[in-house]
């Protein structure tokens, strides 16, 4: 089975929580959504870069969602959730790419 990197996970944790909740509009479903792909790339980074690298990015993703709402005021909803998503994908690549290549 095809192994999915933690930085997809996350991001994709992000968006597809905020759509769980926009399309069902059950804002819970949407938490639940966002942390399970929150656990699963929590998880991910502690097997590929170690327990201190997991606990920051799982900060990060965390910080991610809460900041997005206050960006969703300035610049609309799904821009600040693609913007967020990104910002974590990038991080999570960037601390997972250094751990592989030491």
């Amino acid at each position: 089975m095809a192994r999915i990197p933690a930085t997809a996970v996350a991001a994709s944790g992000l968006i597809g929580g905020y759509g769980v909740a926009r399309w069902t509009e059950k804002r819970p479903l949407g938490g639940v959504a966002l942390a399970a792909a929150g656990s699963l790339a929590a998880y991910g980074w502690n097997r590929q870069a170690g327990p201190r690298a997991a606990a920051g990015l799982t900060v990060a993703y965390v910080a991610a969602f809460a900041g997005s709402h206050p960006l969703a005021k300035k610049v609309g909803a799904w821009p600040a959730v693609f913007a967020v998503a990104g910002g974590v994908a990038a991080a999570s690549w960037a601390v997972t790419r250094r751990s592989a290549n030491p």
